[in-house]
């Protein structure tokens, strides 16, 4: 299931931000990240009762209304994607090797051996590069996100 979700996500954001162009150091490995993060949050999510939407009354005094599943409901959708973008300023572009930068997660700032600056300015492009690529994608990133949480919840 996870290999199912990791997938789908990554995907999804892939195809989304491939759609448009921003100036960002790599910005595959960048989408990567953004997806990494969103996964983390859906795992590390804790579960939650079904939203009761049943607010009025009939004739004979029964509640009407519906009785949704959180997990595959749009509140959850915007509980995910809420503050996504302000998690980012956890990851810096790291030199791998000579050629190649990735983007990770930084758990002690005090233990960057680069630059610190520039990698808070990196943390910042990656912060403001989810910021627009949700801004521009916000639509297709909720109904992706709600195929998924669907998708999932058949299990």
């Amino acid at each position: 299931m996870t290999v199912v979700l990791r997938r789908l996500i990554f995907a999804a954001t892939i195809l989304i931000a491939l759609s448009f162009a921003h100036s960002i150091h790599d910005k595959c490995r960048a989408c990567n990240a953004v997806a990494e993060e969103l996964e983390f949050q859906m795992m590390k999510e804790k579960p939650k009762n079904h939203l009761d939407m049943r607010h009025r009354l009939d004739s004979k005094g029964q509640r009407r209304g519906k009785v949704i599943d959180y997990k595959v409901s749009e509140l959850r959708v915007v509980d995910l994607l809420d503050g996504l973008c302000d998690k980012m300023q956890d990851y810096t572009l790291q030199k791998v090797d000579s050629t190649k930068k990735i983007w990770m997660k930084v758990d002690d700032w005090d233990n960057i051996t680069s630059n610190k600056q520039e990698s808070r300015a990196y943390s910042k492009e990656i912060s403001s590069y989810c910021g627009r690529l949700l801004e521009e994608t916000e639509d297709e990133v909720s109904q992706c996100l709600l195929a998924i949480c669907a998708y999932i919840s058949t299990f």
